[in-house]
């Protein structure tokens, strides 16, 4: 079977259950979005050793990305469902390993970074933009079809970009590179301040 199909010479693509949407759409946005990002991951993968303790994980992120993509490209007028698990405990897993870096951190995440610092610091910023990238394009999608978006995605969305700054902190941390800072989070600025 040849690999291009020509079908989507007209600016539609195919969605889960048969139906064809513009190319442009807030569903096909969104899951170009999460597609990039996934694939910034993998690269962040590549830069790892085979070994490394947070390639499991991340392979496992990798694959709940490629889930919640199948089931955002389902219409919820959509007759067909769609047999793919839901990755609906993704976020409680981000959690997890955020609290675990945090308790590994030397000082705690008070401030807006620079990005940058290291090549795999980078990538996890890149990441992390990406990802809220397809946050943004997920609320699109919701205006239009409300019933195709869950609420595990938009948390599992979240948690994810909090989890790759904080990646990026432990592998600046780990070069024992100086994290470039910006200013504190708004909420520290107030509690400093008194507010």
């Amino acid at each position: 079977m040849k690999i291009y199909t020509r079908k989507g010479d007209k600016g539609q693509t195919g969605v889960f259950g048969g139906k064809r949407e513009s190319k442009d759409s807030p569903r096909i946005e969104c899951n170009g979005a999460i597609d990039e990002a996934n694939a910034t991951l993998g690269l962040l993968r590549s830069q790892l050793p085979i070994k490394h303790e947070w390639q499991k994980r991340m392979q496992i992120i990798q694959k709940d990305l490629m889930d919640m993509m199948s089931h955002l490209a389902r219409p919820s007028v959509s007759k067909k469902e769609n047999p793919n698990p839901k990755p609906i405990h993704g976020s409680a897993m981000c959690e997890t390993w955020i609290d675990e870096i945090e308790a590994h951190m030397s000082s705690p995440s008070d401030y807006f970074l620079l990005p940058g610092g290291n090549l795999l610091s980078s990538l996890c910023h890149v990441f992390r933009t990406q990802i809220r990238r397809a946050e943004r394009r997920l609320i699109s999608l919701e205006k239009v079809d409300p019933d195709s978006v869950e609420d595990y995605a938009m948390a599992y969305l979240n948690r994810l970009s909090d989890l790759a700054f904080l990646w990026a902190r432990r592998f600046m941390e780990k070069d024992k590179i100086q994290e470039e800072r910006w200013q504190l989070f708004l909420y520290k600025r107030k509690k400093k301040h008194g507010e």
